[in-house]
């Protein structure tokens, strides 16, 4: 019994040493796996036209390891902690592929970092000798690149990391600053727009800043909102475009003209304001790069926000008939070519000519939302896409048929309308006439100062309770008066807000018909409600997104920023009609 036991007990013994034996073998040749050398990265940033910073690190790495089967999964890089809340986006690629990037990971467990993983598509063979090099790519908000005039010059302030944080020591970094050409650098933490350091140490932790000067408005402290870009292709192959800029001048100076890239080749370029009104006809600045300059209307300070719309022509050779087909149509388009600044929100609207049959679409990126629209006359195709700079650019593709006989659709229809409406005519005429009594000319309504005291004393009034409104809610969400009672003051202030809007809605007809300034300030009023509208609406979506946790809490802050000062801008023009309407009073 007791030498079965022990034989029992060595057989136990003995399999644990074999189990620890394996284990151990694994853990070495995990160890191995990751031998390589960091032999150069180069650090670059790029000041775009817009102010945002165009952080790139080319990482060239070397393999190490005996084992020929050793492979690196992943990679990560990063920058001191400080920079994280400015990331607005963050890719990585090589020369052939895009690579999936997990954001704000730990480097190697160290506190202090913002770090992010590159998922390589296919592991890196790591055998001593290989190189392989690939692209980590940031883009930084410019909230980092500040603007002040002193003296008749322009200075610039840079904040930036001086040098990549890795977990390796690097045998060579080579960074640079790219800037706009005749910049002057002045004073800063590193020594100019180039350097290069020699074994840099894992762990690198380098905040630094650089003070230059630049002539001219080669960059622009702005926040590029949203595009709105329209592409029309009519029946005779004639092609149009459209882009709607939403803006904000973050700059301390006044802004009074812009730069933005259009479609290569654009002709019969002319802008118009938010309010439909013509403005001064953009000039070209670049032919290679289709760079226009748009002047403003008003002028733009900090803070402030304007919308404009360029209209133009494209050459027809961006569509083409297919050979052999004497229906069949491709339009080819680059999207986001020569883009040097930052779009937040963008989409590209393609309408074909009415009739046409989308056949098919190509992209050369995955990256987009794709939407087709198929309508009883017309097909149309919808790209969205966020935070879009240069290096998204891409072209799409678009195949589809059209019969040259709906060219006499529109005519077809207007003829038959009209002998429809001859028809009709005709048969009105061929009634005997009964004697009426003629009817007497209504005399235009005059517009008096009491009009005009009466509208802006209404419309302040409705100012004040749409506030008192507000008030009673946040009281009741704070439990400040019952429910009761908030529910009684309530519906006495939506019943006084529903007969002073029917009242205002009438004196608005008459400014209207009054026509002059009158009719452009209805305008103007109207377009600033609307406003209003949208940014309440956007506001609550926000709010929605936010406590799903599908936002950041400073993306949501920066926001909700952005919708307040909207918000003020469209209030500021509501009070300016109003004013303006009381110095006529006088």
């Amino acid at each position: 019994m007791k030498k079965a036991v022990l034989a029992f007990a060595v057989v136990v013994v003995t399999l644990m040493i074999i189990l620890s034996a394996s284990f151990n073998v694994r853990t070495v040749q995990a160890v191995s796996s990751q031998e390589y050398a960091i032999e150069r990265v180069d650090h670059k940033l790029e000041v775009l036209y817009d102010g945002n910073i165009l952080l790139t690190d080319t990482v060239q790495i070397v393999g190490k390891s005996t084992d020929e089967t050793a492979t690196l999964e992943s990679f990560r890089i990063g920058f001191p902690y400080n920079y994280s809340e400015y990331v607005m986006r963050q890719m990585a690629y090589n020369s052939s592929t895009s690579f999936q990037v997990n954001p704000n990971v730990p480097l190697e467990g160290r506190m202090g970092f913002y770090a992010v993983e590159t998922v390589f598509a296919q592991p890196l063979n790591i055998k001593n000798g290989t190189k392989h090099v690939f692209t980590v790519e940031f883009v930084l908000s410019n909230d980092l690149c500040q603007k002040e005039y002193i003296q008749n010059y322009t200075y610039y302030y840079l904040k930036f990391p001086a040098y990549p944080s890795l977990s390796k020591t690097v045998a060579f970094c080579n960074v640079s600053i790219v800037l706009p050409n005749y910049a002057t650098y002045v004073s800063g933490t590193v020594s100019g727009f180039s350097y290069t350091k020699n074994d840099l140490p894992a762990f690198t932790y380098s905040p630094a800043t650089v003070k230059f000067t630049l002539s001219g408005s080669t960059i622009q402290v702005v926040n590029m909102e949203e595009l709105e870009r329209e592409i029309a292709v009519d029946e005779f192959g004639h092609i149009t475009g459209s882009d709607t800029y939403r803006m904000t001048n973050k700059a301390q100076g006044q802004l009074s003209s812009i730069e933005v890239v259009l479609p290569l080749n654009a002709s019969n370029v002319w802008a118009e304001d938010q309010f439909g009104r013509k403005m001064i006809s953009p000039t070209l600045v670049d032919a290679r790069t289709s760079h226009y300059n748009v002047n403003f209307t008003l002028i733009l300070v900090k803070g402030n926000s304007t919308i404009f719309e360029l209209k133009y022509d494209l050459p027809s050779s961006y569509c083409t008939k297919q050979q052999g087909t004497s229906d069949s149509f491709t339009l080819t388009f680059p999207l986001f070519q020569n883009l040097d600044y930052l779009v937040e929100d963008i989409s590209v609207n393609f309408a074909l000519p009415e009739g046409a049959r989308m056949q098919s679409f190509e992209k050369t990126s995955n990256t987009s939302v794709y939407s087709l629209s198929r309508g009883v006359f017309q097909d149309s195709l919808a790209i969205t896409k966020q935070n879009v700079i240069a290096l998204d650019h891409f072209d799409v593709e678009i195949t589809y048929v059209y019969n040259p006989l709906w060219l006499a659709f529109r005519p077809a229809l207007w003829m038959w309308v009209l002998s429809l409406i001859g028809c009709v005519v005709a048969v009105v005429w061929r009634r005997p006439k009964a004697t009426t009594r003629a009817a007497m000319p209504t005399v235009a309504v005059q517009l008096r100062p009491e009009h005009l005291k009466a509208f802006a004393d209404g419309y302040e009034e409705k100012m004040k309770i749409i506030l008192e409104l507000g008030s009673l809610e946040a009281k009741v969400q704070k439990g400040k008066i019952p429910r009761r009672r908030y529910k009684v003051q309530r519906k006495t202030l939506e019943t006084r807000l529903s007969t002073l809007s029917r009242t205002l809605a009438e004196y608005k007809d008459q400014l209207r018909v009054a026509g002059g300034h009158y009719s452009e300030l209805m305008l103007q009023l109207e377009v600033a409600e609307s406003e209003i509208k949208e940014v309440d609406s956007s506001v609550k979506s926000l709010e929605i997104q936010y406590n799903r946790g599908e936002l950041s809490l400073e993306a949501y802050r920066k926001r909700l920023d952005d919708y307040q000062r909207r918000k003020e801008n469209a209030e500021a023009t509501i009070n300016g009609i109003l004013l303006r309407f009381r110095e006529e009073i006088r």
